[in-house]
């Protein structure tokens, strides 16, 4: 039933993309200037979770790649690599320049210095989660280096923007931006069907079965993605050679809860007090939520920080914040 698993995975870069031409044309002339050699200003792709962010920007790298006899790119997930040597490691790497590089003996400085000499083709840089970042500052020192055009990727502008400093916003606040909005039933039943095309069989899974699954994503290709990907692997299991409702619903629970179970192995490690903290308690109120977590950390974050901490875990589904500012409640979604 199922020919090729790489396409049901997430991280699969699709040869064409659905419903997202405007967001591919923009990006793809923001980028124009590469193919001659030359920079970009930042360009900033925000929206909410599985809205095709971090798919849209690769694809289009991938095509300027092919268009650009020499070109260097790197993808960074500042959510793993969220430190200042982990991410100027990782851009170190697409470049070769880690040979000699040691976390525990090399010096920080060291990392910007040797990245700031770079002299070979242009270098397109994605950085995926930029909000979750530890070191802003470090957007500052990227955005001078004359060769690098960055791609950040967050939730939301004011995720990124809000906790910077004066000099930071000033340089970034002219970059370009391009909106994801949220998918809709039918942008996710094309892409469902584009997935199936390549990965499955002929034929395994009829518009009817994609239009359910479609709707128990609400709007979330990650989520539309995991559960064509476990129902195909039920049915294989099951002996059948097509893929009905009935095993979609059995599998929507978990293909969510794998979902789930992924994020939560990403949070750092303050974000994921406070998920513990919130899981432990039916409903919190954001002083006690406060007062809990500065007991339980040796180094407590700011409460401006706590604030786009918990703005994260509920653009990824793991809370509900309930009520305004002054009343708001958190509790866990499960």
């Amino acid at each position: 039933m199922i020919t090729d698993a790489r396409v049901l995975q997430q991280e699969f870069i699709p040869r064409e993309v659905q419903h997202r031409d405007a967001e591919v044309n923009y990006l793809s002339s923001i980028l124009e200037p590469v193919t001659d050699r030359e920079p970009t200003e930042p360009t900033l792709l925000y929206g909410p979770s599985g809205a095709g962010k971090t798919c849209i920007s690769q694809y289009i790298v991938e095509q300027l790649r092919g268009s650009v006899v020499e070109l260097n790119t790197q993808y960074v997930n500042c959510w793993e690599d969220y430190t200042r040597f982990k991410t100027l490691y990782q851009l170190l790497d697409g470049i070769g320049q880690t040979y000699d590089i040691h976390r525990q003996s090399t010096p920080r400085d060291l990392l910007l210095d040797r990245l700031r000499d770079y002299d070979g083709p242009p270098y397109v840089v994605i950085l995926d989660e930029v909000d979750q970042l530890q070191d802003k500052e470090l957007l500052y020192d990227l955005h001078r280096i004359p060769k690098l055009t960055l791609i950040l990727i967050a939730n939301r502008e004011e995720d990124l923007f809000d906790p910077l400093g004066t000099r930071l916003q000033s340089r970034l606040q002219n970059s370009n931006r391009i909106h994801f909005g949220q998918y809709g039933h039918k942008e996710l039943v094309a892409i469902l069907r584009d997935r199936a095309r390549w990965g499955l069989q002929p034929d395994v899974i009829e518009s009817v079965e994609l239009g359910h699954i479609a709707e128990h994503s609400v709007g979330d290709a990650r989520v539309a993605i995991g559960i064509l990907r476990k129902a195909a692997r039920n049915a294989k299991k099951n002996g059948d050679n097509q893929i009905r409702s009935d095993v979609i619903s059995e599998v929507v629970s978990e293909a969510k809860l794998e979902i789930e179970r992924n994020t939560i192995s990403r949070l750092k490690p303050d974000q994921r007090v406070l998920y513990t903290i919130i899981s432990e308690s039916e409903e919190i109120k954001p002083p006690t939520l406060y007062e809990q977590y500065e007991h339980r950390v040796d180094d407590p974050k700011t409460e401006r920080t706590v604030r786009n901490y918990l703005a994260k875990l509920e653009h990824y589904n793991l809370i509900v914040a309930d009520g305004n500012t002054k009343a708001r409640t958190y509790r866990t979604r499960s």
